[in-house]
């Protein structure tokens, strides 16, 4: 039986000053996952229209495995705009496909060979793609890795969505400023952006730690940009500093941070490990344009 490791979600293409470029972050992670030697495939869905076709064929020439159901609604797009640090902004297109992604057969048998699924809050805006969502995290096995790379977005998510998807997820991939979205709507306790590692570091360490045992987490990472990242367990505990690189935009960077170290993971490395390849990646991701840059074999190894 085939294993896969799945991003669901939106596939879309991020209109950057420089010029269009495929993205979103379900096929970013599908896409960087699969560099490792692992079956990436990417699940979403496309307009009947050049920009869908164009995604099957970037999807086929890089030998990417993919679902990309055709739906009434034309394929998606952002408008990114960089400010002077490369950090992206999003204007996000309504009523797109990957707003109607319909479960189909293909899918619920790619999730019953599932080895790691990773999923955000945004595709999860509409009722359509977040009931495909839920069915085939439903579907994947009980032991697959499920990652929750909550991504919020503009004002695309809700507190009952987030709570949802911690439920259905066993690790949870989110950033200083998110976190502090998510403990004032979740527990009621909010934190400080940016000052994990200044005087609020004992109580935003409490709050991860907090988020893991009532969502019954394996993992929780927390990504702090430009200072560094943390992976916790219900135990241990792993830093790691950010590189300091000639950045040319981060679009793209947390995602090819979570698919490698899902990779790492699957690949039987540990955490730690994990966690310093991903950090090494996500830099060298950040030194590239746009969200899908080939990895060279000495920032992989």
């Amino acid at each position: 039986m085939k294993k896969y490791v799945i991003g669901l979600g939106e596939a879309l293409f991020d209109c950057l000053p420089e010029g269009r470029k495929l993205g979103g972050a379900p096929a970013n992670f599908a896409y960087h996952v699969s560099q490792f030697g692992l079956n990436g495939c990417a699940i979403s869905a496309i307009g009947d229209d050049e920009l869908g076709e164009e995604i099957v064929d970037t999807f086929k020439k890089v030998k990417l495995n993919h679902i990309l159901p055709v739906v009434e609604q034309p394929t998606g797009t952002v408008k990114v705009t960089l400010d002077d640090k490369g950090v992206p902004q999003y204007e996000i297109c309504l009523g797109v496909a990957w707003d109607n992604i319909p479960l189909t057969d293909e899918m619920i048998e790619v999730a019953k060979q599932a080895q790691a699924v990773c999923f955000g809050s945004l595709a999860q805006r509409s009722e359509v793609s977040r009931a495909t969502i839920q069915a085939f995290l439903e579907a994947a096995p009980a032991d697959a890795l499920k990652v929750f790379d909550i991504n919020l977005r503009q004002q695309w998510y809700t507190a009952e969505v987030i709570a949802e998807s911690l439920h259905r997820a066993n690790i949870l991939k989110i950033n200083d400023e998110e976190l502090d979205v998510v403990a004032t709507m979740l527990l009621g306790e909010p934190t400080a952006p940016g000052q994990l590692i200044a005087e609020d570091a004992a109580k935003t360490r409490r709050i991860c730690r907090e988020l893991i045992t009532r969502y019954n987490l394996r993992m929780l990472i927390l990504t702090c940009g430009a200072i560094g990242s943390y992976v916790f367990t219900a135990d241990e505990e792993s830093y790691v500093a950010t590189p300091k690189v000639q950045v040319a935009d981060t679009v793209g960077a947390g995602d090819s941070f979570t698919a490698t170290f899902v990779a790492q993971l699957l690949l039987g490395k540990p955490m730690r490990e994990a966690h310093e390849r991903a950090v090494r990646v996500s830099a060298f991701v950040c030194t590239q344009h746009g969200a899908m840059p080939v990895l060279p074999d000495e920032v992989k190894g």
